[in-house]
């Protein structure tokens, strides 16, 4: 060590170079063992590698028990804890006869940060000693045998999540994840949801499609991923269908704030780090952004803050404000980056369809367009079993009379249907919700019928009064 350090340090650059290079050749042809390091991620930190994730699953379920050190999560359905082997941890696993170590460490990296913030977490990476004799053994079958059962583990184990991506990164760079994330346990379902049957059915039936097309997509030469637009009064269930929906395909659902995406760039590096099996999804998409690409220039002000805060030089005031362009959501959407990853889905949401650019919900990229409008009968009673159990009873007939009529939303139904005291009985919540829906019925068509009267007076109105304007003008004229 001593003699290494000498020469290190006095021998030029070069020959120390080749000294290494030939001492590790020398150390190959005595060192009896193999390593196979496998990175967490791929090329230049752009995509988590799939073959690290099932390798952590496989030795969290099965080496384990032999580890002295463990980090410890909540497993699916947050009932249980799952334990997996920490950083610097070695573990042993046999496979035929032949004996293999795995270690767990993290990347050093090559230059500091700013010591008084914290820098972004260094990447990890597996490594696999074995002997030379099993080269062949590990490299043929073993390491195959390894991805294929921390997949199928995954699939068993698989907890849904339910995700947000972190704001921009501040004046001085620190990011610690794009994506922030919960245990995701909503119960919709589309059994619970109040629509109508027909709809209802085949919206399953397009989801089940999607998810069993991968073959196809290949075959057509198309990104696998599929494109809804949700659009409906407030109040008609369109998060309560992203929910069904993520359900129903038991995957995990990333809720996009494109406010909080500083510019193009992100939006794509936040796309590379979703998953397969995920539905992404921008809500009320016509409020987030301006994407008409003519934004309103800010007033400039007239005089300056003696006590503003100052910042650090080439850092501009406004660098918070998104800068999310529309020819960059699209390329999100439908662009070359679209096809990161697969089995996706992507969900719009808005109240005002007018609003939004064409290009933006074309088919091709929203494929499938849904209207979520007023509850109808069908609807009702889908609330009713679900908030009272009810199957029929003598007051249907008046609510089907007066709700087709009338403009109210599942969410008004619902409300109306809900139980406000814990003391009565079964069938007294039935009679005193109904009522009180029967009511709210009533005062919905009453409101109806002013808004009507008083279309109908202002058109009338205005109409009046083109007539006498056109009187004036021909006077005005004589």
């Amino acid at each position: 060590m001593f003699v290494w350090a000498m020469a290190h340090r006095y021998l030029p650059h070069n020959l120390d170079d080749h000294l290494m290079k030939y001492a590790n050749i020398l150390f190959g042809y005595i060192y009896p063992f193999i390593e196979i390091k496998i990175p967490e991620y791929n090329g230049k930190r752009f995509d988590r590698s799939d073959t690290y994730v099932a390798i952590q699953t496989y030795l969290a379920s099965t080496t384990s028990g032999s580890a002295k050190r463990l980090k410890a999560e909540v497993g699916k359905d947050s009932k249980n804890l799952t334990y997996s082997m920490d950083d610097h941890e070695q573990v042993t696993d046999e496979f035929h006869g032949a004996k293999l170590w795995w270690s767990s460490s993290r990347a050093v990296a090559k230059s500091m940060s700013i010591s008084w913030f914290p820098s972004q977490e260094e990447p990890r990476y597996y490594t696999l000693t074995l002997h030379r004799r099993h080269r062949q053994l590990v490299m043929d079958y073993y390491m195959s045998y390894v991805v294929e059962e921390g997949k199928a583990i995954e699939v068993r184990n698989r907890q849904r999540k339910l995700y947000t991506n972190s704001p921009s990164s501040n004046w001085y760079g620190y990011k610690k994840t794009l994506w922030s994330h919960v245990v995701f346990e909503h119960p919709a379902t589309f059994d619970t949801l109040a629509m109508d049957p027909d709809k209802k059915q085949e919206i399953i039936e397009d989801l089940e499609t999607f998810r069993e097309s991968k073959d196809y997509y290949v075959k057509i030469g198309k990104a696998w991923k599929r494109g809804y637009l949700l659009y409906g009064p407030p109040g008609t269930g369109k998060s309560s269908m992203i929910v069904a929906m993520a359900n129903f395909l038991d995957y995990d659902v990333y809720d996009l704030e494109l406010t909080a995406v500083k510019n193009n760039t992100e939006l794509r590096k936040l796309l590379i780090e979703t998953t397969s099996k995920s539905i992404m999804v921008i809500e009320d998409i016509d409020c987030s952004l301006d994407l008409s690409g003519k934004r309103k220039k800010k007033a400039e002000k007239s005089e300056k803050d003696t006590d503003e805060e100052k910042l650090p030089p080439g850092v501009d005031k406004d660098d918070d404000t998104s800068k999310v362009t529309l020819s960059g959501l699209l390329n999100f959407i439908d662009g070359l980056w679209s096809a990161c990853g697969g089995e996706r889905i992507i969900v719009f949401t808005t109240n005002h369809l007018e609003k939004l650019d064409p290009a933006l919900i074309r088919r091709g990229r929203m494929d499938k367009h849904i209207e979520l409008s007023y509850c109808s009968f069908e609807a009702f009673k889908v609330l009713a079993k679900n908030y009272l159990n009810l199957d029929s009873h003598p007051l249907f007939e008046t609510v089907q009379q007066l709700i087709e009529g009338s403009n109210i939303t599942p969410a008004d139904v619902a409300e109306n249907l809900m139980p406000k005291s814990s003391k009565a009985t079964a069938a007294d919540k039935a009679n005193t919700c109904l009522k009180n829906l029967i009511q709210a019925l009533h005062e919905a068509r009453e409101e109806m019928k002013s808004k009507e009267a008083a279309a109908q007076l202002e058109e009338k109105g205005g109409g009046e009064k083109a007539e006498i304007d056109k009187d004036d003008a021909g006077k005005d004229g004589d």
